[in-house]
C-alpha cells in the first residue's frame, strides 16, 4: 500500500510500485495517452509528482537506455528521470512492444522513483484543476501517514530553486550533423541555451544539418569563442524568473540582433528579456492535445495547430512595442508564441519537436533556418 497525501490534507490510498521510498513534491497532471517514459524523462518535470490521467500506464514497457553516435538518450528525453514520483489509475507488468526491455515497474525501481496506481486520478484531476496544482507526498508505510499529514504543508515549493541549474549541463559540448548526409558541411551553427534541453530538440536540429553547440544556462556569450548563427533557447523546469543569468545573455543578443528562437521556458526567458512578464498558471498545460491559434498583424489567422505542451508558467499578453502575440491557446486564450516585427526574434510555448505528439507544429524549424538564410 502507499498514500497521497495533498497539500491541503485530503488523502488518496493505492497500490505502491517502482521503488519503496518516500518523496514530496509539486502533484501535477498530463492528459496524454502515450509517452510515459518521454515524460518521466523530461527535464521540465523536475520536482513534480506527475499524474497521468489516462487509465493505463506502463502496457508497452519502457525502451532500452542506449546512447546514440552524439553520446546523448537515443530513445528517451534525457539520460535520468527527473519525475519525483508517478501516480496512475492501473499500471500493467505485461508489456509488449518491439522496443520494450524492461516493464515501467523494474526502470522505476533501478532509477529510485516511487509510484502509486489504483487511485481515482479523474477525482485527483478535478480537484487540481479547480483548486489549482499543490505539493504533495507520497508514503508507503500507512502508520507514518498521521505524522506526514501534519508535516506535509512544509514541504518547500520546487519552483522556489533554480531547477534549470540542476538540470543543466555544466560545459559546453558540441554536435555536429553526419557528415554523410550533409557532405557540404552544416547548414547553420547555433548556440543552444541548456535549461533541461529535450534530446529530441538536438535531434531536430542535428537531422536538419545544424551544429548545436549545447551551453550551459549561464553562459557567457559576451566572451563566447564558439562560431555560430543564431541563439536557441531551450525548454527547463521552474520559475523563468529565477534565471536572471540567462535572461541577461537573451538580452546581449537581442542587443547585438542575434537571431533567436526559444521552445517553452525559451519562450518564458525571451519575454523576460524583452521586458514581459511571466505568471504561474493555475494548473498548467501538460498533454499532447493543445490547440493553438496562430496570430498575425493583431488578429487571429485560421490556422489553429495541435501541440503537444508541458509548462506550468505563461507569458503576458503585454509586449513591448516592436513585438506581437504569435500563437494563443483556443482553450484559455493563453500566449503560446511571441515575434518580434523584424523576424529575427520569436518564440513558442508549445513543443514542435514533440516525441511522441502531433507533428502539426514541426515545420517551425525549418521556417526560423529558411530564415536565417534570408538574413545571411
Amino acid at each position: 500500500m502507499a498514500t497521497l497525501i495533498l497539500q491541503d490534507g485530503t488523502v488518496f490510498k493505492g497500490q505502491s510500485f517502482g521503488a519503496q521510498t518516500d518523496t514530496d513534491g509539486e502533484v501535477v497532471f498530463n492528459t496524454g495517452m502515450v509517452g510515459y517514459p518521454e515524460s518521466m524523462t523530461d527535464p521540465s518535470y523536475r520536482g513534480q509528482i506527475l499524474t497521468f490521467t489516462f487509465p493505463f500506464i506502463g502496457n508497452y514497457g519502457v525502451p532500452s537506455e542506449a546512447k546514440n553516435e552524439y553520446g546523448f538518450s537515443k530513445n528517451f528525453e534525457s539520460e535520468d528521470i527527473h519525475v519525483r514520483a508517478i501516480i496512475c489509475a492501473n499500471e500493467s507488468r505485461d508489456f509488449s512492444h518491439f522496443t520494450a526491455v524492461s516493464s515501467l515497474h523494474e526502470w522505476m525501481v533501478h532509477h529510485g522513483i516511487p509510484g502509486i496506481s489504483g487511485i481515482d486520478t479523474r477525482a485527483l484531476t478535478k480537484k487540481l484543476r479547480e483548486t489549482g496544482v499543490m505539493l504533495g507526498r507520497i508514503v508507503q508505510d500507512d502508520e507514518k501517514v498521521i505524522s506526514h499529514k501534519s508535516e506535509v504543508i512544509s514541504i518547500q515549493d520546487p519552483n522556489e530553486g533554480n531547477l534549470v541549474a540542476d538540470v543543466s549541463c555544466t560545459e559546453a559540448i558540441t554536435y555536429e550533423p553526419n557528415k554523410a548526409d550533409f557532405p557540404l558541411g552544416p547548414v547553420a551553427k547555433i548556440i543552444a541555451y541548456d535549461c533541461g534541453i529535450k534530446r529530441n530538440i538536438l535531434r531536430s536540429w542535428l537531422k536538419r544539418g545544424v551544429t548545436v553547440h549545447r551551453v550551459p544556462w549561464n553562459y557567457d556569450l559576451k566572451n563566447s569563442t564558439l562560431q555560430y548563427d543564431a541563439l536557441f533557447l531551450s525548454n527547463g523546469p521552474g520559475d523563468p524568473k529565477k534565471c536572471k543569468a540567462t535572461i541577461e545573455q537573451i538580452k546581449f543578443a537581442l542587443q547585438k540582433g542575434i537571431p533567436t528562437f526559444g521552445i517553452c521556458l525559451g519562450n518564458q526567458l525571451l519575454a523576460l528579456a524583452i521586458g514581459g512578464d511571466t505568471y504561474k498558471l493555475k494548473y498548467g498545460h501538460r498533454g499532447a492535445n493543445q490547440p493553438c491559434v496562430e496570430w498575425k498583424d493583431g488578429k487571429p489567422t485560421k490556422r489553429c495547430i495541435i501541440t503537444s505542451q508541458n509548462h506550468g508558467f505563461a507569458v503576458s499578453d503585454k509586449l513591448p512595442t516592436g513585438w506581437q502575440v504569435w500563437f494563443t491557446n483556443a482553450n484559455d486564450g493563453s500566449v503560446e508564441g511571441i515575434r518580434h516585427d523584424s523576424g529575427k526574434f520569436l518564440s513558442v510555448q508549445f513543443h514542435p519537436e514533440a516525441a511522441p505528439g502531433p507533428e502539426d507544429a514541426n515545420y517551425l524549424f525549418d521556417e526560423f533556418l529558411t530564415s536565417l538564410k534570408k538574413q545571411s
